[in-house]
């Protein structure tokens, strides 16, 4: 009997690996080239895309070779692919009209904040579930359409197409100029922020407002289907597959029920977990996006959470302070101590990613005492990787009403056994890494064979995932919260480093960063209010007190002085009021009441923080702030000497409302 396989193309960030896998999941066949990266100006990061196609077309028959197979041994192929990269090219020739934009960089940073002060932005987030952000595509492609002569033109005439890299290769596979098919799969159309993310369609209000030609935009199909047969590189194969590589990882490691979660640890990393078939809106900092859609079947949701720096902490404590030789030494030298010392570092190299978005944040060693040796630094590195998962997955829980039981792990850095060990211990669930390593392209495998019926279902794919190992966790529960509450406070340590200091007459009267500071406490104190073991009552009492008076001299002081009288009081007065009535401060009605609480408060600082602090630092000087700042001060303190945030305070404020 013939064997068959299933081929899988990984186009990543650095390289385009192709992959053959047998019926049981095993790779049977990897062959990988890497691509050049082009850095031409600061923030700016390109690909050439001519040149992943040419790679595409060496690997792919290098990859049948190695395995000693025929194309017509291959049943089909599935693309997973770095997701929100930019490509532009001429319909009729094929030639990119500049290289692509990359997903990490950040050239539209001036134009996403030109988007943020328009009218309509805050539609963005509810139509497409993803923030005003230089990641995703639609900021690329208006930027490529404004800076680039005739393109929006041509555009318009659909002479210039668009697609993210999955778009580009199938294009490409299919003909290219000669019937090359448009198309691109839910879960990267998911992430260009033109897609409604209720209806899985290009949506016309996101196109008026990033100003994207309808005609240049690639058909949305779904994960698993058939798309077109190859006519060029190895003819005759059918592309039954495309996710973005972190759904394919998602995919790979058979999440398919909600959930389910998992984590692939590399450079950064990314957690998504599955939210079922209604996606979530997120007021924990998260993304909300398509998981995957198999054919006709509903569309299934994830939440994704990015943290920024993991396995490229590890990398700088190589590189940087040169007290290891390789990266798995780190795991040697974190075990020569018992513990942290009391020592954090939070890795905030370039900002904050999920759940904090903090883009000034920059990075600290929080602790430091004079018996803090390299070990314990070692282990401090390792154990911010643990943190930085904790507080994703204590956002998705919050967000998503779910409560993770298992993390599935992937990349580089499962290897680590302490590591894995430790991320068990903080949250409190067995980490269980795959058989498979190579989850993504595994993931782009499972769901073309899916598709052509080389596995029958999803419980036959989940049959061929294997445990390799499993980490239980182990910490007393005390020591764990001790410890995130002193990782708390030192991420709180990191806010604020790039914005510009001034000089404001006297201390502490700062307008921003009295703010900022309210805004800290207030999280504090909804973190004490999560936590059985603290004062609830108090913490209770404080919030009401500090929301009510910070929110009235905000209203009094500062919008007035930027010409924004919008009343935003009441957005949280009825939420507070719920939490305010409840005769005890435990309960299922006590937590419903909190969350629902936090999440318009939380709603509210990310906007408040992002809109109107952004606006105060461009307009005001520092005299100005100091200014305002003293007279917020003294409108706040009035109001708690008043006794605001009683709950017949708050009564008052939610009767006008009603």
């Amino acid at each position: 009997m013939v064997q068959r396989y299933v081929m899988s193309i990984d186009q990543g960030t650095t390289s385009t690996r192709c992959i053959l896998f047998d019926a049981q999941g095993r790779l049977v066949s990897v062959v990988q080239r890497e691509h050049q990266q082009h850095f031409p100006r600061p923030g700016w990061v390109e690909h050439d895309a001519s040149e992943i196609w040419r790679n595409l077309g060496r690997i792919v028959p290098q990859a049948l070779a190695q395995a000693g197979a025929s194309a017509q041994q291959v049943v089909g192929l599935g693309i997973a692919n770095q997701r929100e990269t930019t490509v532009l090219w001429d319909r009729h020739t094929g030639a990119p009209v500049s290289r692509a934009v990359v997903w990490q960089d950040t050239r539209t940073d001036a134009l996403t904040e030109q988007l943020a002060r328009t009218a309509g932005a805050e539609r963005v987030r509810h139509l497409s579930g993803l923030p005003l952000a230089t990641y995703f595509s639609a900021p690329k492609i208006r930027w490529l359409l404004d800076r680039t002569p005739g393109l929006r033109e041509r555009a318009e005439r659909g002479d210039v197409l668009f697609g993210t890299m999955e778009s580009w290769l199938i294009w490409n596979l299919t003909g290219g100029p000669d019937g090359g098919v448009h198309v691109t799969d839910v879960t990267n159309a998911s992430r260009t922020m033109l897609m409604n993310l209720r209806t899985l369609s290009w949506d016309d209000e996101l196109l008026a407002f990033f100003d994207v030609p309808r005609r240049m935009l690639p058909e949305i199909r779904s994960s698993t289907e058939v798309y077109g047969t190859t006519t060029t590189v190895v003819p005759g194969i059918r592309i039954a597959a495309a996710l973005g590589d972190q759904q394919a990882a998602l995919f790979g490691q058979t999440c398919f029920a909600p959930g389910e979660a998992k984590c692939t640890y590399g450079t950064g990393s990314f957690l998504l977990l599955n939210t079922g078939g209604t996606p979530v809106p997120s007021t924990h900092g998260l993304l909300t996006t398509v998981g995957f859609q198999i054919g006709d079947e509903p569309a299934v949701y994830a939440l994704e959470g990015s943290i920024a720096v993991t396995g490229s902490l590890v990398q700088w404590f190589r590189d940087g302070l040169e007290l290891i030789g390789s990266a798995p030494e780190i795991e040697t030298l974190a075990r020569t101590v018992e513990d942290n010392g009391g020592c954090y570092i939070v890795p905030a190299f370039s900002g904050l990613f999920a759940p904090h978005w903090h883009s000034e944040a920059r990075g600290v060693i929080a602790g430091l005492t004079s018996y803090i040796t390299k070990g314990h630094l070692a282990r401090a590195v390792l154990e911010a990787t643990g943190w930085q998962t904790r507080e994703v997955v204590d956002a998705m829980n919050a967000d998503s009403g779910l409560r993770l039981s298992t993390l599935k792990v992937d990349g580089g850095m499962t290897a680590d056994n302490l590591l894995m060990q430790f991320v068990a211990d903080v949250l409190d669930v067995p980490v269980v890494r795959p058989m498979v390593a190579e989850t993504v392209s595994l993931g782009a495998a499972y769901a073309a064979g899916l598709s052509v019926g080389y596995w029958p279902d999803l419980e036959g794919l989940r049959r061929n995932w294997h445990r390799a190992a499993q980490w239980l966790p182990s910490m007393d529960p005390a020591r764990r919260e001790s410890e995130y509450a002193h990782w708390q406070h030192a991420v709180e340590l990191t806010f604020g480093w790039t914005r510009p200091l001034g000089k404001p007459s006297g201390p502490g009267t700062d307008l921003v960063e009295m703010i900022l500071d309210d805004h800290r406490r207030i999280e504090q104190l909804f973190r004490d209010l999560r936590n059985a073991e603290s004062d609830r009552g108090q913490a209770r009492a404080e919030l009401s007190a500090l929301l009510v008076a910070h929110d009235t001299a905000t209203e009094r002081v500062v919008r007035p002085s930027v010409a924004d009288g919008r009343d935003e009081g009441a957005g949280f007065a009825g939420a507070l009021l719920s939490l305010l009535e409840n005769e005890s401060t435990g309960g299922e009605e006590f937590d419903k009441a909190l969350e629902e609480l936090e999440a318009v408060v939380s709603t509210h600082i990310r906007a408040e923080e992002r809109l109107l602090l952004n606006g105060l630092r461009r307009t005001l000087s520092a005299s100005d702030r100091a200014s305002l700042g003293r007279a917020f001060a003294a409108q706040r303190q009035r109001q708690l000497e008043f006794g605001c945030g009683s709950v017949s305070h708050v009564r008052e404020l939610v009767a006008p409302h009603g």
